[in-house]
């Protein structure tokens, strides 16, 4: 199955609306006021990038530093920083790796369990309460469609990889 073009038609009304609320809730959740706020709720004294670091560690089995680099679309050096500096908090470690001994791992010990525990459970509370007038079957909507957005958007980004790859299409 080949990639799909770029579509050349104009984006619908909805596909607008749907980005301009994603830029508007992107922006919500990465203003430095509501993470220091998120930050103090959890007790966790940790900047945005250890955080996004934290939770990509905490959803995954333990990962090299380059892989948490792909995944996070950062450089290695960011992860290498990123690490180090939640070495020294105590909240990752270093282990092996079982497939090449001479390399490195990274893995949460039980300090950056506890302390992702605290992160979720602050972010889930605010949540709530922000979604409290919503009904179990909006909830449910919405979070089939979000997970269902993020997943296409995924799809289509691979497609774009493997595009680029495979390099200009040629007319015959």
């Amino acid at each position: 199955m080949s990639p799909s073009p770029l579509p050349s038609d104009p984006a619908s009304a909805e596909v607008i609306e749907i980005e301009r609320a994603l830029t508007r809730i992107t922006y919500l959740s990465t203003r430095a006021r509501a993470h220091e706020r998120l930050m103090s709720l959890a007790g966790v004294p940790l900047d945005r990038a250890a955080v996004a670091l934290l939770r990509q560690i905490a959803d995954s089995e333990p990962l090299r530093p380059g892989e948490l680099a792909n995944r996070l679309g950062v450089e290695a050096s960011h992860v290498t920083r990123q690490v180090q500096q939640l070495q020294r908090t105590g909240y990752v470690t270093r282990v092996p790796d079982p497939d090449d001994r001479r390399a490195q791992r990274i893995e949460l010990t039980s300090a950056g369990e506890e302390a992702i525990g605290r992160i979720r459970e602050a972010g889930v509370r605010g949540m709530q309460m922000a979604l409290s007038e919503w009904s179990p079957e909006e909830l449910r909507q919405l979070a089939g469609l979000f997970h269902r957005m993020v997943d296409d958007f995924l799809t289509h980004a691979n497609d774009l990889v493997e595009q680029e790859a495979a390099g200009p299409v040629r007319a015959d």
